[in-house]
């Protein structure tokens, strides 16, 4: 057998096809493979391949009709799509009028009569099956949901597999308006017509009669040789695939003779010509520059840009969850502060509460997922290089609350998060802290009355914008590490500074550095930074030496 070539991949195949699916041609070619022509097959070899001193024995081969041939064992067909074939079944069943009960039997009883008068039908065991046809393929559509060979389909089962993924020819609720693409108040009717993703699709079966020779026409011998389904796409499923190189696939009846059949099946649709290909070609080129001429049309021409010199910064948020605090039921307010040079559209709004969230235990900590969404736009526009400042990024602060039932609240922590300063996507995860005061008596109100000491100004949580000062100190302030809230944030950003750049490189620097030079001061701060932390160091390790080594010292310093 494994000279033969069969094919033991039965699978299907996805195709993509742009033409219309009336030009599809399957060529199908079955073949009855006996023992005797089996043996011949091996004996029929030239007689160079076997050896010389092996005589050929092509000239021992048996004549056709003593070999048990017949005329029906081979048969070729080449069919359209959804073009009907009749079997001899129901050539002996239609050609009867009063076996016709619907008008789909009628419409095939005139054929079978037209076909009787014009010499009968052309084809013997190749036949097919259309989508008007009532042929349903059992092992397509009754496939066992588990590997038991004592399997018994549920209620459930049974009505799945009797959906049949076929055109709808008549209009529902669902495919009215194409461009409607959420419905916002669904009726019973659209939800019972879009619960499944039906894509509509049509069927057809090629089919092979299998049985022996002289006795067609018995249900028992159908066997399905191929299945086509095409849906409104332009997607073609061929189950099995076309045989190319593959080999011939094998058909083994069930009985006592265990015969088996051997076809092939081909794609026999004409080639499109070059001419016409090019035309076609042209044709979609036209089509897609007319929809993209509606598209603009439909979009417009202006672009809203910035002003020289400024930025604009927009930014979708998510306050995605908040984990670690020792209460239930949280919530998140939080507003965003704009630094000096930087503002905001008159309806944009700057704070936000989130919902109450109750918490879940994830791992060690309780998780509240709050999948909060926000939004905010700002530009910053740039002033003179030369002031001593360097320009700052908008904060968000926030702070995280409990309520009980009681109506109680707690402030469970203060936090604050620094917009990125690159576009593109952060995640960012924020710690919290909040203040607390000493003894047992604080934590007992905080636990029964609720409430806690607050922040009368929450830009305490990083250097408040009031300060005028050169140093906050925060001596005598107690505070309690809490938990942490996660930010999810898109940036975008916007300048037309972007365009003066033409190296990757350069586009991909800082945006405060293609907005002016900030980079050499931004540097130079960094170096003044380091320069005052080290001078701050040096002065408390002088500090804690004692005064006769730093007298010492220093009168040796003053000698000539």
């Amino acid at each position: 057998m494994e000279e033969l070539g069969w094919s033991t991949d039965a699978g299907g195949a996805v195709y993509r096809s742009r033409d219309p699916v009336r030009n599809l041609r399957i060529r199908v070619h079955i073949q009855r493979v006996t023992s005797t022509s089996l043996l011949l097959q091996q004996l029929q070899q030239p007689a160079g391949q076997q050896g010389k001193e092996l005589i050929s024995l092509a000239t021992f081969s048996s004549h056709p009709a003593a070999s048990g041939y017949c005329p029906d064992d081979e048969e070729e067909a080449v069919i359209g799509w959804q073009e009907k074939l009749f079997s001899q079944f129901e050539v002996d069943l239609y050609q009867h009028e009063s076996a016709c009960q619907t008008p789909l039997d009628r419409q095939y009883h005139q054929e079978i009569l037209k076909l009787e008068k014009s010499g009968g039908r052309k084809n013997n065991r190749i036949f097919t099956y259309t989508d008007h046809d009532r042929f349903t393929n059992l092992k397509e559509h009754c496939q066992k949901v588990t590997s038991s060979e004592q399997e018994v389909p549920s209620f459930l089962a049974e009505r799945m597999a009797n959906l049949r993924r076929r055109q709808d020819r008549r209009p529902t609720e669902g495919s009215v308006l194409k461009s409607r693409v959420i419905t916002w108040k669904p009726s019973e009717e659209f939800i019972k017509n879009n619960h499944v993703i039906n894509t509509p699709v049509q069927t057809m079966y090629i089919m092979g009669d299998l049985g022996p020779c002289g006795m067609l026409g018995h249900r028992e011998y159908e066997h399905v040789l191929c299945t086509v389904k095409v849906d409104g796409n332009g997607v073609i499923t061929v189950k099995p695939d076309f045989t190319g190189t593959k080999g011939a696939y094998r058909i083994e009846l069930d009985g006592e003779k265990r015969e088996l059949w051997r076809y092939t099946i081909e794609n026999a649709s004409a080639q499109v010509q070059r001419e016409e290909e090019e035309r076609e070609q042209r044709m979609f080129r036209d089509l897609y520059s007319r929809h993209k001429e509606y598209l603009n049309g439909l979009v417009g021409s202006d672009f809203e840009m910035t002003l020289p010199g400024a930025l604009r910064l927009f930014v979708n948020g998510e306050i995605v969850s908040a984990q670690g605090y020792g209460y239930d039921h949280l919530y998140v307010h939080f507003f965003l502060e704009l630094p000096s040079r930087w503002s905001s559209p008159a309806f944009q709004q700057l704070s936000g509460v989130t919902q109450t969230c109750v918490t879940k235990i994830l791992g060690k900590d309780n998780v509240a997922y709050f999948s909060y969404p926000f939004t905010l736009e700002m530009f910053f526009t740039q002033e003179d290089e030369s002031q001593g400042s360097l320009p700052q990024w908008p904060v968000i602060y926030f702070e995280v609350l409990s309520l009980d039932s009681w109506q109680r609240y707690r402030v469970e922590g203060y936090g604050s998060v620094v917009l990125p300063a690159a576009p593109g996507f952060h995640t960012l995860t924020a710690p919290t802290w909040r203040p607390i005061e000493l003894g047992t008596v604080a934590e007992l109100r905080r636990f029964f009355i609720g409430g806690s000491p607050e922040l009368e100004d929450m830009t305490y949580v990083r250097m408040p914008g009031i300060f005028k000062g050169e140093c906050l100190s925060r001596f005598g302030f107690r505070t309690e590490t809490t938990g942490s809230v996660t930010f999810r944030l898109h940036c975008l950003q916007q300048s037309k500074a972007f365009l003066e750049s033409s190296a990757l490189r350069k586009r991909m620097q800082s945006v405060l550095d293609r907005l002016g030079g900030f980079s050499q001061q931004s540097s130079l701060y960094n170096v003044l930074e380091a320069f005052q932390r080290a001078r701050r160091r040096m002065q408390e390790a002088r500090e804690s030496l004692p005064q006769d080594l730093i007298s010492t010292s220093a009168s040796t310093v003053q000698q000539p």
